[in-house]
């Protein structure tokens, strides 16, 4: 489904990615491991289509998302990717509902259908009591939980997740591990997930190591 050829980005004279070669499949939850500053996120907002790299193809299901422009990426990413990040990025003023929901309005859904498919998405992960609650009012694991749902609003190809139990305690860190399992058994959701947590990367099909500007088995 993504399929990522000889990716190279630079900062400067800093050679981040030095031709980085990744095909993911369809439902296949693939985890990125590797030393701070070794380049994963960096790798994860390139394939995210959130920066673009220096030289290399991007393909998603056939389609070179490289070369599109930046409305058209912007469009694109809206349409098609999830991201699920440490910090959740909650807007703080709206309600979980409304955070779920915004990424499908600005997508142009019928705001009726996105509200009914945020419920629905809230719902399912638990938190039916907490639709109307702010993100202050919700607990770490909570608030991750209403990230995951709006990365799932607009159907995504794939999920990009970095570091998503970094900011939580090791009994929401279980529940998010067993959620993204959930997901891909129920949704044939694809994953790609940037952390530092063992146990998390125990969960995937594949785990891959960035080392020297480059991924390895």
């Amino acid at each position: 489904m993504i399929q990522a050829r000889n990716i190279h980005k630079s900062y400067g004279r800093l050679e981040v990615l030095k031709g980085v070669d990744l095909s993911v499949e369809k439902g296949e939850i693939v985890t990125i491991m590797g030393k701070s500053g070794a380049g994963k996120s960096t790798l994860l907002h390139i394939l995210g289509t959130l920066d673009r790299a220096d030289s290399g193809s991007l393909a998603f299901n056939g389609t070179e998302v490289s070369r599109f422009d930046n409305a058209g990426l912007a469009s694109f990413r809206n349409r098609n990717i999830g991201f699920v990040f440490q910090f959740h990025h909650l807007l703080p003023e709206f309600t979980s509902l409304e955070n779920v929901v915004i990424p499908a309005l600005i997508s142009n859904n019928k705001e009726n259908e996105a509200r009914k498919k945020a419920e629905s998405l809230l719902e399912y992960l638990g938190l039916k009591d907490r639709l109307t609650h702010k993100p202050g009012q919700l607990s770490g694991g909570e608030q991750q939980r209403v990230a995951v749902a709006r990365s799932l609003i607009n159907n995504p190809a794939v999920v990009f997740a970095d570091e998503p139990t970094g900011n939580l305690d090791s009994g929401s860190s279980q529940e998010l591990h067993q959620l993204i399992l959930q997901l891909r058994k129920d949704l044939q959701q694809t994953f790609i997930i940037v952390t530092h947590n063992q146990e998390l990367a125990q969960l995937s099909d594949r785990v891959l190591v960035m080392e020297d500007g480059r991924l390895k088995e």
